[in-house]
């Protein structure tokens, strides 16, 4: 879909920081990270529900999955991950992507916005750093 973000996201159709991708979802940086190594994972054919999902591409999305939290540990060091995909009206892409978002006890506003009071910190480093050292590892990993 041309006027589809999330389909322009994952088809590098948009400017964006890809850590991994293979042949049915990209996984990107969010923009505006909760903390370093906020990663959406989306499908590259358009899918707008979970439900929408194939068995190849729900596979790659869990594995994907996997493999972002596997590199957030290792790098940050979270006291925890959550793992997150909004759907109907609450999806603003309009099309399917699931948050790996790394949590922080002592800096964590997570919850905030739920109750419609979304608070972002400063992320410790730029999205161009996060990008080289998750790349970095990520690869280093599936070698």
């Amino acid at each position: 879909m041309k006027n589809c973000l999330g389909c322009r996201l994952s088809n590098h159709e948009e400017n964006v920081h890809i850590v991994y991708e293979n042949e049915f979802i990209t996984c990107i940086l969010d923009h505006v990270p909760h903390h370093s190594g906020h990663t959406l994972i989306l499908p590259k054919k358009h899918k707008a529900e979970v439900t929408e999902l194939d068995e190849e591409e729900s596979l790659s999305v869990m594995r994907a999955s996997q493999l972002v939290v596997r590199t957030i540990h290792a790098l940050y060091e979270p006291n925890g991950v959550t793992i997150c995909q909004n759907g109907g009206i609450y999806s603003e892409l309009t099309h399917y992507h699931m948050h790996v978002i790394p949590r922080n006890e002592e800096a964590d506003h997570f919850g905030d916005m739920f109750y419609g009071h979304a608070r972002v910190d400063e992320p410790s480093e730029t999205l161009e750093e996060t990008h080289k050292i998750m790349k970095a590892y990520i690869t280093g990993l599936l070698e």
